[in-house]
């Protein structure tokens, strides 16, 4: 088995997440990202941009409709993945460039305010929850059965758990 290279950094979206389906209904997105170095110049007191890498990221299923409908150009994250490379062919001639395989993608707080909430089709089904299956504004959504053992913000009215953080 091959390891790849694991990046986690902070960049800057360079457009807006492209969301599209295949064949077989599967949510992805594509993410166009640029991250630089910024450094403090102290003789001058001035921050410079230092080079800049960008690269076009892909999220799957669940994450790529949640970051498409959350993200938007310009706006800072934070992100995981795998760095692989893309080859195609065009014209006779061959092309490669790095490609990442975003794993966990979110807004930087530092620069935005996010409110979060948990997304039931998701929780459902992991990264394969349905499409349209958000709950309207004000309501609810509530699944079947009692919320897994490991969910620390669950609510379980019947045994008194509260709607405090587990904090």
């Amino acid at each position: 088995m091959t390891l790849l290279p694991t990046l986690t950094g902070v960049g800057r979206l360079t457009a807006d997440p492209e969301l599209r389906f295949t064949q077989s209904q599967k949510a992805v997105a594509s993410i166009s990202l640029a991250f630089n170095s910024r450094r403090l110049n102290k003789q001058t007191n001035q921050w410079e941009d230092g080079d800049t890498f960008f690269i076009r990221g892909t999220v799957w299923e669940r994450l790529a409709e949640n970051a498409a409908e959350t993200l938007a150009k310009g706006m800072e994250v934070l992100v995981t993945g795998e760095v692989r490379t893309e080859s195609w062919e065009k014209d006779g001639q061959k092309y490669e460039r790095p490609a990442l395989l975003i794993r966990s993608i979110a807004p930087n707080l530092a620069f935005a305010i996010a409110q979060v909430s948990k997304d039931a089709a998701g929780q459902q089904n992991s990264q394969g929850g349905q499409r349209g299956a958000q709950p309207q504004q004000g309501q609810q959504q509530r699944r079947s059965g009692p919320p897994p053992q490991d969910d620390p913000w669950a609510v379980d009215a019947a045994k008194g758990y509260s709607d405090e953080p587990p904090f």
